[in-house]
């Protein structure tokens, strides 16, 4: 690799010419061949043309990223070593905090909001010498399947700007899709990660619960809640999350002992010869649009030609993962974002003369937006006196079943293969005034967050309307290693990479 690729425009720099491009990023800086200034310029110009089509970003932090670029550069220069992710840009979905960049969770109760302090993860990203580039537009708090919910308006799948990129992390997604960054932070609730992966040809992963901290991620729901990582290659994953993963004493959910080596998976695993995978039944048949179906089938053939033995196989109770999800999730949310009273925390609405209570509800009323305030009411309503046991309580029991239900699966097979979304991306504004069916489309991805699995979308091709389509792999808890491996074999299968750059 010549240090003039590196200073060709953008749509012609190393960025864009390899399926694992942080990787080349950072040998090319750390080799003097690459200047991590004049990357970071270009990730910062092409955001700038990106955010004009699809609105994917919040906040683009020019200023603090060309300085840390520099630093980086002369770092180099005085024969300092550089970390495994040097001069790499990145971009970290708004609802995690990063110190002296506005933090906004996509939220007029936050729309000011600049933190004190950065989350664990992107401080371990900065240690290793990566660079954040901007904050990404996301559905407010991280509520949603379309990141159509936010304050700073809705994200446009590059695809097709008429189509959503999928939700919460849809700024994030489009950020990797259009070569704008090789690795983007998001959260993964529900499927915030891995569903906007599929809508937009990325891959999408969510890690084992408390395998990444949580620490500086503004809380949804907290015994589901978990930073994911989006790229474009196994081996940039992997880069990634050797950086984050690991024990943090500030985040009581976070894994004791030492993570499992990701860039070991990624050169270990050649091919798929006698694990065995499953397909979920009750996930791979009605309800899939056909493109999906097909999708599903040939990566089923796929693994298959690689050694794989696939079966299918049953999980009676993930049919109930949905309600049990929204009645775990919103009552969560609604304890968790209680803070949130235009007090203390939070945006002020009106002045104290109306009185505390006055000033509460309306900053409750007027700082969220209405996918906020029907979640928060939901919940209040499940946790409610009377309501609780019937409620809340038999969906922690829905949960228990669930749980017991990939136990006994993964008694037989080593992982699991589902779609990672019934359809590809809708039309912005489908689905907006029906939340029963946007919150339909979690059904496949809801069920890792539930059980605590580490959960990955691989895209799958194209389907209708020359969209991309992504199928998803689950594995055992404390497995995530696995599916890097697994993501660097089909990868390979696939030539090099899984799909083209998106073409905005």
């Amino acid at each position: 690799m010549g240090s003039s690729l590196l200073r060709l425009p953008y749509s012609g720099s190393v960025m864009l010419r390899s399926m694992n491009a942080a990787a080349d990023i950072a040998s090319a800086v750390r080799s003097g061949e690459g200047c991590a200034r004049e990357i970071v310029a270009q990730a910062l110009d092409r955001a700038e043309a990106v955010q004009k089509r699809t609105n994917a970003f919040i906040t683009l932090a020019r200023a603090e990223a060309l300085v840390r670029a520099e630093v980086i550069d002369a770092r180099r220069e005085a024969g300092d070593p550089l970390g495994p992710l040097a001069g790499v840009p990145v971009v970290v979905k708004d609802n995690i905090c990063t110190k002296g960049i506005r933090s906004t969770a996509g939220s007029r109760s936050l729309d000011t909001f600049i933190p004190p302090y950065t989350a664990t993860v992107v401080k371990r990203l900065e240690a290793a010498d990566a660079v954040v580039i901007a904050k990404s537009n996301l559905d407010e708090f991280g509520m949603g399947g379309s990141s159509e919910s936010s304050l700073f308006g809705p994200v446009r799948n590059p695809w097709d700007l008429s189509k959503v990129p999928g939700g919460s992390s849809g700024g994030s997604a489009v950020a990797v899709a259009t070569g704008v960054v090789p690795l983007a932070l998001g959260t993964d609730t529900g499927g915030s990660v891995r569903q906007p992966a599929g809508f937009t040809g990325v891959i999408g992963f969510k890690p084992t619960y408390g395998r990444l901290s949580r620490y500086g991620v503004m809380a949804f729901a907290s015994s589901l809640d978990q930073v994911g990582i989006m790229g474009r290659g196994a081996r940039d994953l992997a880069l990634a999350l050797d950086a984050m993963a690991g024990h943090d004493p500030r985040d009581a959910t976070s894994l004791q002992g030492n993570p499992p080596h990701f860039l070991e998976a990624v050169d270990s695993v050649r091919d798929l010869s006698g694990v065995r995978i499953g397909v979920v039944s009750e996930l791979s048949g009605e309800g899939n649009s056909p493109s999906v179906s097909e999708a599903l089938h040939r990566t089923r053939e796929v693994l298959e030609r690689l050694g794989a033995k696939v079966s299918d196989l049953s999980l009676p109770y993930v049919r109930y993962g949905v309600p049990s999800y929204y009645l775990v999730a919103t009552a969560e949310a609604s304890s968790n974002l209680a803070r949130f009273d235009g007090m203390i925390y939070s945006a002020r609405v009106g002045d104290n003369g109306e009185g505390q209570a006055r000033v509460m509800m309306r900053a409750r009323g007027e700082a969220f937006g209405p996918e906020v305030r029907r979640r928060i009411l939901m919940g209040t309503y499940a946790l409610s006196a009377g309501y609780y046991d019937a409620f809340y309580g038999k969906a922690l029991k829905v949960r228990r079943l669930i749980a017991t239900d990939f136990e006994r699966a993964f008694a037989c097979v080593d992982l699991l293969l589902t779609p990672t979304a019934p359809t590809v991306a809708f039309d912005l504004g489908e689905k907006v005034d029906d939340p029963l069916a946007m919150y339909l489309g979690d059904v496949c991805t809801c069920l890792a967050n539930l059980v605590g699995l580490s959960a990955v979308s691989v895209p799958a091709g194209f389907a209708e309307g020359d969209l991309p389509c992504g199928v998803q792999f689950l594995s055992p808890p404390l497995q995530d290693e696995r599916l890097v491996g697994l993501v660097a074999v089909l990868e390979r299968e696939a030539g090099g990479g899984f799909a083209p750059l998106a073409p905005v």
